[in-house]
């Protein structure tokens, strides 16, 4: 057997490390990069209760940070604490810890900093004759300086004293894009302060004081803001309850990246995995593939129900109850995207039109920038039918359409005449019939209807197809989750995490369909699945079951397969291209529609009808000029 290999350097007694040392040690975590600094120094701006913040960098950062706010200021005697590490006027106790309400409370960031560059601290406060400057370390005593009430903190030559470190950095043009960033994230959560921000001299942002949704608009830009729904809900009580507010963006507003997700809890941005699952989850109905849903979110709860106190950074967070966090997160956003189509059939807006003039005749459907999605009355509409359990509720053939609707709702579209078009506004109220009323089909794939605005087209298949699959999942959802028994349990190894979590989280378990026991301290045994999921690998949906349970305390799984399935199902049952349609089966898909959940998207995000109003109508033929 080969000799273990000798330590690299000579034993050493155990001795405590000097101050200077430490504090690079913290600033490892601390200050990452520029953008780090960025992020410290502006939270510590906002906890001195700022108006007004200027960043001024240069060269990404590396070179200078500096930030100027208006804030209450540093008293001379405190501005050496200010550097010392652990010295913070946030908390003082084990009670403030676990009930922090500032972004800031470790008390070790500009010391950190002030280790690794060289770090010029101004300050005034309000009944101060004159600003003082302290130069350095903590050691070093202020000078009077000229400077307005406020602070401005000065950082120069990042890393300058740890060049190995200053090597992993990024090009000048990389570090300046995360610093932006974080100036974003940061002037999102705090739209009623201003910021500007400058890169090399030049002036990049600036945004005054104002609401959310302005600054949301100027953050996300105008495709986010022209296609997004507000949300405020509350539960719980003032103790323990719990508040969602902001925008979440439509399908349309979907990205290729996630770099258009902000979620703030308390304040604070964070990049948390459990809310950010709640929120993809709720979007399961209306996005697919790889695109990223758009949305800037802002959770309030009691600081004592969550830890910050988790990472260096601050950047994530641990709830006590993350169950009910997910839970209450989920149902929220897709509540607000469940009345989507409430929302757009009340103010569809039009197409713009193209520079040169002329008008896309297909352009996906937005909804109206501030729309309130909650309190939404739906308008009264026949019942949708209710299937049997046989063949998952598809009972029906594609051969007759109309046989989907009730006797009543063919009955009301047969005898309904259709418009003339010179009296589109006048005979059809929106409050009454949003979509208005057929007038043709459309090379067996569109179906050309007209109402009060203007002219509707609506894709036939798509909008079939995501009515089949809500009324596919009522059905199933009226019921209680029928189980199948497995005639031969199916084992499996478990590690001790997994046998743990079957053992805590049975009766969640058991709601979901099923049966999971261990039959030894590493071995488990599935005997009850979904009757829905009996085909699945029993083996492998176990396993993805408890990873759920055990970082979400709940599990998507199964409803993310059972929809996938009944999706599939709507999508073959649906109407076909090319099929005929006659005038009362199309004005009964349009009534169906408007009383239908989500029927703007398709089960796979694509707008099911377009707008045209009368306006840009006459715009294509030069009427009125």
């Amino acid at each position: 057997m080969n000799a273990p290999l000798a330590p690299l350097t000579p034993p050493r007694p155990i001795q405590a490390l000097p101050d200077q040392l430490i504090s690079q040690i913290a600033a490892g975590e601390v200050v990452e990069r520029p953008s780090a600094v960025v992020k410290e120094l502006l939270e510590n701006a906002l906890d001195a209760g700022a108006s007004q913040i200027s960043v001024r960098l240069e060269e990404g950062g590396v070179k200078r940070i500096a930030i100027t706010d208006n804030g209450r200021g540093i008293a001379p005697g405190q501005m050496p604490l200010a550097l010392a590490r652990h010295a913070t006027s946030k908390i003082a106790s084990l009670h403030d810890l676990e009930h922090v309400a500032t972004l800031g409370f470790r008390g070790e960031a500009l010391a950190s900093i002030a280790s690794v560059a060289q770090l010029t601290l101004t300050s005034r406060t309000a009944d101060a004759a004159h600003a003082w400057e302290l130069a350095g370390t903590p050691t070093a005593s202020p000078t009077p300086a000229a400077g307005a009430p406020g602070t401005t903190i000065d950082v120069q030559d990042l890393y300058f004293n740890t060049p190995a470190r200053r090597k992993f950095l990024k090009t000048e043009q990389t570090e300046f894009g995360h610093c932006a960033e974080v100036v974003r994230r940061i002037a999102l959560a705090r739209p009623d302060v201003s910021f500007s921000l400058s890169h090399n001299g030049k002036t990049i942002d600036h945004w005054n004081a104002s609401e959310v949704a302005k600054r949301s608009a100027h953050i996300l830009g105008d495709n986010f803001a022209a296609a997004r729904l507000a949300l405020d809900e509350s539960a719980g009580d003032a103790v323990s309850g719990l508040r969602l507010h902001g925008f979440a963006g439509l399908p349309t507003a979907a990205r290729a990246r996630a770099d258009a997700q902000y979620f703030y809890v308390n304040g604070r941005f964070v990049r948390d995995k459990l809310l950010t699952h709640a929120v993809r989850a709720a979007y399961q109905d209306v996005l697919h593939g790889d695109r990223y849903p758009s949305y800037v979110l802002a959770l309030e709860l009691n600081p004592a129900l969550v830890d910050v106190n988790v990472h260096p950074s601050k950047i994530e967070v641990r709830f006590r109850d993350s169950r009910a966090v997910h839970q209450f997160v989920f149902h929220a956003v897709q509540r607000a995207l469940a009345q989507t189509s409430a929302t757009a059939f009340g103010a569809a807006p039009a197409p713009q039109a193209s520079p040169s003039g002329a008008m896309p005749w297909i352009r996906e459907q937005q909804a109206p920038q501030q729309q309130t999605s909650f309190g939404v009355q739906f308008r009264s509409a026949p019942a949708a039918p209710q299937f049997s359990r046989a063949g998952f509720g598809v009972a029906q053939s594609t051969a007759s359409y109309g046989a989907l609707f009730t006797a009543e709702a063919e009955a009301e579209a047969a005898a309904t005449p259709l418009p003339s078009a010179t009296a589109a506004a006048q005979s059809l109220p929106d409050d009454d019939h949003p979509l208005g009323y057929a007038l043709a089909q459309l090379h067996g794939v569109f179906i050309l209807a007209q109402n009060s605005k203007g002219l509707v087209l609506v894709d036939m298949h798509a909008a079939h197809e995501r009515i089949l699959y809500e009324q596919l999942k009522t059905a199933l959802d009226q019921d209680a989750m029928p189980v199948q028994t497995l005639l031969i349990p199916v084992t499996f190894y478990a590690d001790a995490v997994e046998v743990g979590t079957t053992e805590e989280s049975r009766a969640i378990l058991q709601s979901l369909g099923f049966d999971i026991s261990a039959v030894s301290p590493t071995t488990l045994a599935v005997r009850t699945v979904p009757a829905l999921l009996k085909n699945a690998d029993a083996q492998n949906l176990a396993r993805d079951v408890l990873r759920d349970i055990r970082e979400f305390g709940g599990s998507r799984v199964l409803i993310e397969r059972r929809n996938a399935l009944l999706g599939t199902l709507a999508c073959h049952t649906a109407v076909r291209a090319n099929r005929s349609l006659t005038a009362p089966e199309m004005n009964a898909l349009l009534r169906q529609m408007e009383a239908t959940e989500r029927a703007d998207q398709c089960n796979h995000g694509r707008p099911t009808w377009v707008q045209l109003a009368l306006a840009d109508l006459d715009k294509l033929f030069l009427r009125g000029q």
